[in-house]
């Protein structure tokens, strides 16, 4: 496994590869809010054992570069995502997504579903009717979201990230979460959160697109999501009617964090499989 970076559009992403570098075909892995290639690192290397696997840094998280102009909707990761696979050189995606990534993702895949070969989704999806969250609230509202935002602590974020997360999550992937919070990181939240207020009409034109192509796909949640319920993971099938669904009882929204075992348990099978079918 190594970590290098990728430059598009001018913003400079960490990279972390494993696998066959000269694969067109690549194990593609997409964080959402707010985690970062630290959050594959596990399964990149795991499925670098038998396939090529990327992760990239979405910019204004992690350690990517966080510009005042970039686009922080979906479209405009989506964008950003696709010309990130293309400098990758990566043709053929097998995506896993997980929170934000999965509209981020299946955006992508929406306007090039001949390019996916399979879908993972973690604790994300299609997410019709979705109503949004707390948190979410919060920061879609002027003013309130930026009093939220400056009142963060790392004490406060433990004590956030403990909600719906029976297992609790290692503090240091708590604290690492933390030291990558940045202004610059808020603010792009603050953003997107706000850009992003309106989701169903977004949501029914990725299921319109990517229905007919029955793609491969697995769902993996935890049962105790306090940010999406847990009842969207079987809805996936409307989308994915093949969709293998698997619900981990005592997990809350970063399953592949409180029980990795699991996780990895379930995704390495069914990659291997998609990547022979392919």
């Amino acid at each position: 496994m190594k970590e290098t970076s990728v430059r598009v559009d001018g913003i400079n992403s960490p990279l972390l590869e494993a696998g066959p570098r000269e694969s067109l075909e690549a194990v593609v892995f997409v964080h959402g809010n707010p985690g970062s290639i630290a959050d594959w690192t596990r399964l990149v290397a795991s499925v670098g054992e038998f396939a090529r696997a990327v992760a990239m840094d979405m910019p204004g998280f992690g350690s990517a570069d966080k510009p005042e102009e970039f686009d922080y909707s979906v479209g405009g990761y989506a964008l950003h995502l696709g010309r990130l696979l293309t400098e990758c050189a990566v043709e053929r995606a097998h995506l896993v997504l997980h929170d934000f990534g999965g509209p981020w993702g299946l955006a992508w895949a929406a306007a090039n579903p001949g390019a996916i070969a399979s879908v993972t989704l973690i604790d994300t999806g299609v997410l019709l009717d979705y109503r949004w969250h707390y948190l979410a609230r919060i920061w879609q509202t002027p003013w309130l979201g930026e009093l939220f935002m400056a009142a963060t602590t790392r004490t406060g974020m433990r004590l956030l990230l403990r909600h719906g997360n029976p297992r609790g999550l290692p503090v240091e992937y708590v604290d690492q979460a933390f030291d990558s919070f940045d202004a610059a990181t808020r603010r792009a939240v603050l953003r997107l959160y706000r850009n992003t207020r309106a989701t169903n009409g977004a949501m029914q034109d990725i299921a319109k697109a990517l229905r007919p192509w029955d793609l491969p796909a697995q769902v993996i949640w935890g049962a105790h999501d306090p940010y999406i319920s847990v009842d969207f993971a079987e809805r996936q099938r409307a989308v994915f009617p093949r969709a293998e669904v698997l619900i981990l009882p005592d997990s809350g929204h970063w399953p592949f964090i409180d029980d990795p075992d699991a996780v990895a348990n379930t995704i390495l099978p069914f990659l291997r499989r998609q990547l022979r079918a392919g």
